[in-house]
């Protein structure tokens, strides 16, 4: 898919960034959206994205099948996450979702740099333990991969698991071809090494992959974040469990006097009062 105008990025990480927000309050998905829907650019054709994944949700109830059918608006890694957090068997929540695209669509409105994304895209499978093999599929969809990206990318659906990110990464790298370049200077020897037949990634890139070798992989995305300043994935914050303690109590309360009530009314010669228990609507 092509990739969209800037302005069509800002407005999806305001909607992402609405979603996750406002839900927070028990408030209805679909009057949360309508809200946000005015409130997003009308000169962007995200307000006619929007009207659609309302009438999916009303109708099937999710809004993954909405950004299937409208794929040249939202892209596939988007789609991806949206289905994965709507996926009941699954970890990966709706919250946590909605924060990774606001961050993404924020992204994707700065940089088209697909070394960058790539590294954003894949710690995010990585980081939420998301399904390796829908989610590259996914990726190599993406506008934002020319056509070699998008075969290396398929090629290593299958071997990821197999060999590690950071050997993948330094074999594709600038610094391998110059580090497999002197050897041959120095042997004397052609040959030195396997020849990349695709090279992705600069040198900084394959110093820090060939550093992190045989290490978890996040060690490798964090060394990355922190001497070349790619994106991190955001983690959603720890709720703090005092924020909770109120609401429980007052439950609790609630429920002490109804049981104090209801002993106060068995003292009493009448005794308990069933019709206030009874089903008012039958």
């Amino acid at each position: 898919m092509p990739t969209l105008a800037r302005e069509e990025y800002i407005e999806q990480a305001y909607l992402f960034r609405g979603l996750n927000s406002r839900t927070e309050k028990s408030d209805p998905v679909q009057v949360v959206m309508r809200h946000l829907r005015d409130e997003i650019l009308s000169t962007t054709k995200l307000p006619i994205a929007i009207d659609f994944l309302l009438a999916e949700l009303t109708h099937v109830g999710t809004m993954a099948t909405a950004m299937k059918k409208i794929g040249h608006y939202f892209a596939p890694f988007q789609t991806f996450l949206v289905e994965a957090a709507e996926d009941e068997s699954g970890r990966f929540d709706m919250r946590r979702a909605l924060l990774i695209l606001e961050y993404e669509a924020s992204f994707r409105a700065e940089s088209t740099d697909p070394i960058s994304m790539f590294f954003f895209q894949f710690e995010t499978i990585c980081q939420n333990h998301l399904d390796y093999d829908y989610g590259l599929r996914a990726m190599a969809e993406d506008g934002v991969y020319d056509q070699v990206w998008r075969q290396w990318i398929l090629s290593i659906r299958h071997r990821v698991g197999l060999v590690d990110i950071a050997d993948l990464v330094y074999v594709h790298s600038e610094h391998y071809l110059s580090r497999r370049n002197k050897r041959e200077q120095v042997t004397g020897v052609e040959g030195e090494g396997e020849v990349p037949d695709i090279v992705l990634f600069g040198e900084k890139e394959g110093r820090i992959a060939l550093a992190n070798r045989g290490k978890e992989p996040m060690y490798l995305f964090s060394a990355l974040q922190r001497q070349l300043n790619y994106p991190a994935v955001p983690r959603p914050a720890k709720k703090d469990p005092v924020d909770d303690l109120i609401p429980k109590m007052v439950k609790q309360i609630e429920r002490l006097e109804t049981r104090v009530k209801l002993m106060e009314d068995e003292q009493r010669e009448r005794g308990i009062d069933l019709t206030q228990f009874y089903n008012k609507d039958k």
